[in-house]
């Protein structure tokens, strides 16, 4: 296995295109790494100034914010890329009409927190504070420009922005950890962190000096892309309730301290998330570029994307396995002691969490993101009844057998009813074997 690899780095490295791809994923790697190490120290030591409790509140309320998230974003992150890659000539169109449609989402967004929150049973504190870190979704709209960057690989002026808000937050947070600030100052916190990348976002590309496009607008443009979307909406909106929803019926079952202890062990565990991200965005412009050379070439790359996913996840979550009581005991304290089997638990989910990242470029490069949708909502539903079932009995290491059952449901079993996803099936066999006993066919391919 080790030869194997090997290998394909040498081939790759002999490709011409990888010096930039490669500089390229070494600036994501880099800002995401400093971000984890910074935001993971400094959120370790804010969980610990604000105990299981009050932690369980600032955890609950950021939670309930997630779950409409879906409706700022509108699932156009991965479509803008993919029709700025595509269409290059017609940057600002595209830009400025993503700009307008997330703009516009952000604000219906707000309207249905609003609405559901009269459905919950929080105080009128926990409302203010999730309709405070919610408004931060209408700033999200500059993500346009990180999606041009990505469309050009061209990360590097997207991680500096995301440094500068980083380490200005950390400062921010740890001022108010000296002075012994209220939750109230740590949710605002949350919002500043939004408004301060939205600036720097815009300013890095004014930087470029290559024009404006807050002015672009093009109402078949803004279909097209709403109609290419809203599958990603949809599966987007399950992935998050998917993700989310444990927090959220933790505190209604169980109360806000367990969802305290639960979200500290899954802060650890997802912290590890931003690799496949970062990856499979890096390499999406690569792998389109080879499909329009050949099938052959096409599949070769994605396998070989989904068999580094899949043991880059293993190979972090095997260690972990063994050493999450004391790494929860050491970062955390014993109040938190609890979230070291959840942890050990939601480690495992990663190695679907990264093999799904890949997996949702395949869908979105072939426009088959009903299929994804579809997959999505049936691991949702899954992840809903399990935790009815398990969360009562088993407290929150119940919500984390929960997750990790309905992920496996999703890549395992799913597609063996689906024909057209038992390629799927069988490339994800082949990721955890690399030696190759399985082989892709020529109909396997053209089908």
């Amino acid at each position: 296995m080790i030869r194997r690899f090997r290998q394909l780095f040498i081939q790759a490295k002999a490709h011409q295109g990888f010096r930039r791809y490669a500089a390229n994923t070494s600036w994501m790697f880099a800002e995401q790494i400093l971000r984890m190490v910074v935001g993971l120290l400094v959120g370790v030591w804010v969980a610990r100034y604000l105990g299981p409790s009050q932690f369980g509140v600032f955890s609950y309320v950021v939670a309930f914010a997630a779950l409409f998230s879906s409706i700022a974003k509108l699932g156009l992150d991965s479509i803008v890329v993919r029709d700025l890659v595509r269409e290059p000539d017609q940057r600002n169109v595209y830009m400025g009409t993503a700009f307008r449609l997330k703009l516009a989402g952000s604000v219906v967004m707000l309207g249905a927190i609003g609405t559901a929150m009269e459905f919950t049973s929080s105080d009128i504190t926990t409302k203010l504070y999730i309709f405070i870190i919610a408004s931060g979704a209408v700033f999200q709209s500059f993500e346009v420009v990180d999606f041009y960057f990505q469309s050009k690989v061209l990360s590097k002026f997207v991680s500096i922005c995301k440094l500068i808000q980083l380490f200005t937050s950390s400062l921010i947070k740890i001022y108010l950890i000296y002075i012994g600030s209220d939750l109230f100052w740590f949710v605002m916190v949350s919002l500043m962190d939004q408004i301060t990348l939205a600036i720097t976002l815009y300013l890095a590309y004014r930087y470029q000096k290559i024009g404006k496009f807050l002015k672009n607008f093009d109402g078949n443009v803004a279909k097209k892309l709403l109609g290419d979307s809203w599958p990603l909406l949809l599966s987007s909106f399950v992935i998050i309730i998917y993700m989310r929803i444990d927090q959220i019926m933790i505190k209604e079952i169980l109360g806000e301290k367990e969802v305290g202890i639960y979200s500290a062990a899954v802060r650890l565990s997802e912290a590890w998330y931003f690799v496949p991200v970062i990856i499979t965005n890096s390499l999406l412009p690569a792998i389109l570029n080879a499909k329009k050379i050949s099938e052959a070439m096409y599949y070769q790359r994605i396998q070989r994307l989904y068999t580094l996913m899949v043991w880059m996840a293993i190979g972090v979550a095997l260690p972990i396995t063994f050493l999450s009581e004391w790494v929860v005991q050491i970062l955390y304290g014993p109040a938190f002691a609890e979230a070291g089997l959840v942890l050990a638990i939601n480690m495992w989910t990663g190695v679907f969490v990264y093999f799904g990242s890949a997996w949702s470029k395949w869908m979105l490069i072939e426009n088959n993101m009903k299929m994804a949708a579809l997959f999505q909502i049936n691991a949702m539903i899954f992840n809903v009844f399990l935790n009815i079932i398990l969360i009562p009995k088993f407290g929150i290491c119940g919500a984390a057998f929960s997750t990790l059952i309905a992920a496996s449901i999703g890549h395992t079993i799913l597609p063996l009813f689906i024909k057209s996803q038992r390629i799927a099936l069988k490339m994800f066999a082949m990721a955890i074997f690399p030696i190759y006993i399985f082989k892709l066919n020529k109909n396997e391919i053209k089908n």
